[in-house]
Order: structure tokens, then sequence, then C-alpha cells
């Protein structure tokens, strides 16, 4: 299906999302669509997809005008979109949720979509059981549960955005060449990506918007430094990496123990020093946010210990962690993180307002502290939105942003899923600049990254987690991306099955090299 796009504007108050675009998308075809965080990439692909209706302009789907009023009117037409946050139920099963909203007799044939559903996931590589609670996945499996629900109700205009967040190296790569098998059958793919590699290794051409505006077409062979150039509107620097020195013992996991549904995790060792980061890396659902939750509280060890500043705090609550200065930012900004319907302000009055800081006296808000609070954090912090801005309202970017301006200015510890998930190049360096600034005040930071990239570039250590076996802490410096996701796929790890042979208890302090 081949999609023209004529004249499109879209705005939200003064923020003109969308200025005048106009742009065609070949049949066959897939379209990287490149832009920082805010440049207007997903309010275009919501209009294309129903979710917002264009203030002017027109989309033409095969040369003849259509009228795209909803999601409805879009999937009638085969236009199907993955958000970035997947538009799922937490409470149905994932057969459940793969049937809602479908066309079809009153009674739903179950059977019939958990089969497809399986096939689908076969093709993919993707670990889905039909029966199991979409409240069960991890953000990765969400993204992964909408691609099958778009392709079974057969979309022939695939929009994603962002699909490789939360992914393995494996999945990424059948994905890859799922896109491009459907591709080479007539669909049309537009990939919203800020990931110039993926663009590089899929995309038959690329368009960059900034600020609202198309500025940039280009074909392959795509030049990366220019492509980062038109985003920004300058070059933007590489950021240099820094070797941290370690200070006290902040967390430590002696033969820790963990259990879930899917996995087991036994004699974890690691301890964790003030100024240090921590990567954890590995497949989704390998474990990794299983051990992230358990140093915050949030999961109950079987066994073992977690200690903090040599306190065990095995059985304790997640608020006993975090009144020892423990801080967790989840993935998942909006459902666990940030609350919709509640404004910047709001969300500073809820986290700052006993302590403190002026904005609340027992159980009266004094709203003007509590606008100038905000105020200064939005400024500090380089949030675009305003104090009475809602949370949703917000970018992937600024929302990560504001989870960071909500932390606490003394913490020991800071836990962290996929902290730039989404984020442009710039916004990236922004963030880990935050973050390495609290390393330098004494905090600890273990953080989980489904990008190799990201791993090497800011840890100090990694650790990697595969079927719930985890390896000793690996020196990241002396890593490379190849060896990291070898022992991801489960490759390499021989090494530490002889060296466990020659040294009964593995060190808990220093770097093992695979």
């Amino acid at each position: 299906m081949r999609i023209e796009l004529r004249d499109i504007h879209k705005s939200f108050g003064p923020v003109h999302a969308n200025a005048g675009i106009s742009l065609e998308v070949a049949e066959a075809s897939v379209l990287g669509v490149l832009g920082e965080n805010g440049a207007g990439k997903s309010t275009l692909m919501k209009i294309i997809s129903g979710f917002q209706p264009p203030d002017s302009g027109s989309i033409l789907l095969d040369g003849a005008l259509a009228s795209i009023r909803s999601p409805a009117d879009a999937i009638r037409l085969g236009i199907g979109m993955l958000h970035q946050d997947p538009l799922d139920f937490p409470p149905l099963r994932l057969v459940d949720d793969l049937l809602l909203g479908s066309s079809g007799p009153l009674r739903p044939d179950r059977r019939g979509a958990a089969r497809a559903m399986r096939e689908l996931a076969e093709r993919f590589g993707f670990d889905l059981d039909p029966d199991s609670y979409v409240d069960a996945l991890t953000v990765g499996e969400r993204q992964q549960l909408e691609i099958l629900r778009l392709l079974w109700m057969q979309a022939k205009v695939l929009i994603l955005d962002e699909p490789t967040t939360g992914i393995s190296l494996p999945q990424k790569e059948k994905l890859f060449a799922t896109i491009r098998r459907l591709a080479s059958e007539g669909m049309t793919v537009l990939f919203v990506s800020h990931k110039l590699e993926d663009v590089e290794a899929l995309c038959d051409a690329a368009v960059v918007l900034r600020q609202g505006e198309l500025v940039g077409r280009s074909e392959p062979p795509f030049d990366a430094r220019r492509l980062v150039e038109l985003m920004f509107g300058k070059e933007v620097p590489q950021v240099s990496r820094r070797c941290a020195e370690p200070g006290r013992p902040v967390l430590s996991a002696r033969n820790l123990c963990l259990d879930s549904i899917r996995l087991q995790i036994k004699d974890l060792e690691l301890s964790v020093c003030a100024g240090e980061t921590v990567g954890l890396a590995g497949m989704e659902g390998s474990g990794q946010a299983l051990f992230l939750s358990s140093c915050a509280g949030l999961e109950r060890a079987v066994s073992g210990k977690v200690c903090l500043d040599e306190r065990d705090m095995t059985k304790s609550s997640h608020h006993d962690f975090k009144r020892r200065g423990v801080a967790y930012l989840p993935a998942a900004r909006l459902e666990e993180g940030l609350v919709p319907g509640l404004s910047l302000a709001e969300h500073f009055i809820l986290s700052e307002g006993s302590r403190g800081s002026g904005t609340a006296h027992g159980v009266f808000i004094a709203r003007g502290a509590a606008e100038e609070r905000a105020t200064s954090r939005i400024a500090a912090y380089n949030i675009k939105g305003r104090p009475d801005s809602p949370v949703e309202s917000l970018s992937g970017g600024n929302q990560q942003r504001a989870l960071l301006a909500l932390l606490r200015e003394e913490l020991s510890l800071i836990l962290v899923e996929h902290p730039t998930r989404g984020l442009d190049i710039e916004s990236t360096a922004y963030i880990w600049a935050k973050l390495k600034e609290r390393c330098s005040r004494g905090a600890a930071i273990v953080f989980i990254s489904s990008d190799l990239d990201e791993i090497l570039q800011y840890s100090d250590r990694v650790l990697v987690f595969f079927a719930g076996r985890v390896s000793p802490p690996i020196d990241a410096e002396g890593l490379s991306a190849s060896e990291l996701g070898g022992l991801i796929g489960g490759k390499g790890w021989e090494a530490f099955d002889r060296e466990s042979a020659r040294a009964p208890a593995p060190s808990t302090q220093g770097a093992t090299h695979a």
C-alpha cells in the first residue's frame, strides 16, 4: 500500500507538533523515521494510524483520499501501529488481548486464535504462552505481543515505534528478517527509531523530523553524521567513558537465591561500591529484572542475603529500602513510575511535600511553593513542559527526565530499568550525565539495558544473566560487544565453569573476564 501525506498540521496549544509535513512512502518498502524526542514523529504516526486527527491536511492510500478518524478506521484500511508503550490489558490472558477489538462472531474462536498466535510467535522466536496473563510480561514481551496482534489482524501498513527496545539481539535479528520478508511480500513499514544502526541495517530510505518539520530525506548508503546533524541541527559530541573510583560497599548480595514462576537464580554474589555503575545484561526474562526487584525490596529472596551498607535488608519492605536511600526507576514509566492525569507540579508535591520542601503543610498544599519548585526542577533537568503539564502529554525523553527530577537529593543506590529506552542520542547523553553526577556524589547505580553499547559505554562492571545463570562480575572496559552478545546468547560460559571449579567461592569484589 502506497501512502501519501499532504501538508499535515497538528497543534497542541502553542506547540506546533506537525508543521506542514508532506511525505510519500512507497509500497513494499521500509521507511525509517528519525528525529529527536519531541520532534513530532509519534504525533505523525498517530495521525496515520487514527489515534490523533490532523488539524488540516490529507492522507492518500494508493492514490485514494482516506478518512482516518479512529484506530478502528485505520485497521479496516489495513494500518496498524505498535506504540512505544504497548496498548494492552494487564488483567487479560494473552489470547484474549489478541482477540480484543477484532471483528467476528459474538463468541470468538479462542482456540483458533491461540493456535495462530503460537505459529506467529514461533516465526519471531518469541516465548509467549497464549494462556498466560499480560501482567506477567516484561515491557519487551508486551511489545512482542502487540506485534503479533497487528500481524494477526492482517495489517498491510505496519507502523513500529521503537520496536527493538527491550528485546534481545537474536530476537531483533529475527524481527528484522520478518520485516524484510513482509516488505518483499508487499507490506509497507514505517520504522520509527532513534538507533541509526537499526535504520542503516533495515530501511530502504529515511526521513528526518525536527521541531515538527520534515527537514531531510536520505537513501542508502546512509551518512550517520549527516543524519545526526539533521536531527539536532548540530553535531552531537560522543560521551567519553569514565571509570569510577569505588568507595565503600553499598549493596551486597550473598549466596542470593531467587525464585519466580519462570526461573530460579541460585547463589548470586555481588558487591557494589559507592560511585560504581553495574550493568545487568541478558535476554528478556533471564532473571535480571527479578534481581533488580530484590535489591529494591520488591521481591523476597528464597535464601541468602541482600545487605545495604552491611545491614541485612533481606526481609525488609520496599519502604524500608527507600528510607535507607534506595531509589527504583521502572521501565514502565507511565504504569509504574508516574501517575497519568497528574501534572508535573503535583508529582513534585507527592514526592517532596512531606520532606520539608515547603510545598505541603499537613493536609494543605502550598500551591505557590509547589509551582516554584516544579519550575526550578523543570529548568534544572531541561524538561520540555510546564508545571501544569500532565505527565502523559510529555515525550518519552521528558518523562524519563521527570523521573530523574523526582529523585531525592541524598541517595546511596539507584536501580534503573532501561534508563534510555526510546530516547534519542542527545537525551541519552543527558540522562547518563545526570546519573553519573549522582555517582560522583557517592551513589551506586545498578541498571538493566538491552542495548549492548549502552551496557559497555556506561558500566564499570557487567553481570550477564542467561536462563537463571549469572556470570561473575566482568570488567566492562575489557569486554567487547561480540563477547557480551555471545554470553547473552549462552556462549562462553565454559570459562566461568572452569574458574568456578578452581575456586569454590567467586570473589565479590574484583572483576572477572571471560
